[in-house]
Order: structure tokens, then sequence, then C-alpha cells
């Protein structure tokens, strides 16, 4: 089971004397509990121990934790029962990602794939799907530039191996593209195979990442 997924996440909230909304955040996330939807809550009152704030960069309460999602400012109950279910799969880790880039969130997504690396399997979905919203798409495509090259995008080839024949032109495109920002030799098998894409844009774009593979392999043999 991955490491980060749980059936009952763990739940850190951050409040302050005073805070206006504290008070029915703690309500739901203790109501949380007691139905075993969280497995435990651990609530820590900034305006005396103002370290674990620092620590977290936190400027305002109330701000949770629920498993890995980050949620700042007040939360309805219902909208924390739905992060704490979400947290429980990769289904609902790209449910959080895609709320994240719909809000234009994008520096902190890359951070959340640094601090979780082995949820980055959570976007497959996104990519694979033909109705997945564009602003989804490009904060996606800004994502994965910003992890090119890393190991982190490098699990994902056997995954973008297979998406690289999708029967979608604009997804089949996307993906040769992601294949070449891994910069890893087991990519090249997937790029050569699209140098006889039936389209143009894509036999270019496989052309490309193919060069800038093997350039970046020979850099690091010298």
């Amino acid at each position: 089971m991955n490491p980060h997924l749980n059936d009952a996440p763990d739940t850190l909230l951050l409040i302050a004397t005073g805070c206006a909304h504290c008070s029915a955040v703690l309500e739901g996330l203790n109501q949380l509990v007691k139905e075993g939807v969280i497995g435990r809550l651990e609530v820590i009152n900034i305006a005396v121990q103002p370290e674990r704030a620092q620590e977290l960069n936190v400027r305002s309460v109330p701000w949770t934790q629920v498993g890995p999602f980050v949620l700042e400012g007040q939360h309805t109950p219902a909208e924390l029962r739905k992060w704490a279910q979400a947290a429980t799969s990769l289904e609902g880790i790209g449910s959080y990602i895609s709320e994240q880039l719909k809000q234009g969130q994008l520096e902190k997504t890359e951070q959340f794939f640094r601090q979780y690396p082995d949820l980055l399997q959570a976007i497959i979905p996104l990519l694979e799907n033909e109705d997945t919203e564009m602003q989804i798409r490009i904060g996606l495509d800004v994502v994965m530039e910003s992890l090119s090259g890393s190991d982190i995008l490098q699990t994902l080839l056997p995954e973008l191996g297979r998406l690289s024949e999708i029967d979608n032109t604009r997804i089949r495109g996307d993906i040769t593209h992601y294949l070449s920002l891994t910069q890893h030799a087991d990519a090249i098998p997937f790029l050569k195979q699209r140098l006889n894409d039936d389209f143009e844009d894509i036999r270019e774009i496989a052309a490309e990442g193919l060069e800038s593979i093997q350039e970046s392999l020979k850099a690091s043999q010298v």
C-alpha cells in the first residue's frame, strides 16, 4: 500500500487564540475522528507554540493538513469529510491536484509532488482522460516541465510509454513531449516509435526529444 494513503488519515490543525473560524473547523474534525474517518487529530495553538507555524510557513489560521492535503482557511464539515475521504486513494489525490491547478496553484502542486513523489501516479488518469479540462492540462504541463530530468518524473516512464500509443492526437503529442522530459534512456524506444506517427507534429516532437535525451546522456558520460 502507498505509504501516504491511509483509510483514516492523520490530521494536523493549527489554530490561534481569538480565531473566529478555528472552532468550527475543530468541531468538524473532531466529529470525523469520532466516526473513524480521521485516525488521529493533532491540534496546535500557534499563539502558544509558534514554532510549528514557522516550520510549515503558515501565515494564517485555521490551517489544516489531512493526510497529504493542505487546506487553508475555513472549511465546512462536508468539505473536511470530502478531503479526508479523498486522501485515501490515488483517485482522490487526482481530485485534489485538479482543484489546485484550477486555482492556479502551480508552485504548490510542484512542491506537493516533490514532497510526495510516489503520488505522481495520480496524474495518469488526468493525462489519459480526454475530458480533462484545458486549465488542468495546462497546469500539468507546467508541473511536468518543472520536474524535467528528475527521478520523480522518471517513475512515470512505463505509464507514459503506454499513453504514447493512445488514439488521441492531442494527448499522444503531450505524452511524447513528457517522455522527452524524463531525459532517461528508457524513453528512447517509445520516442522512436513516434517517429512513424501519422501526424507530422508528433514526429517532430519525438525527433527533438530523442536528440535532447541523447545529448543529455552523452553529457553525463563526460
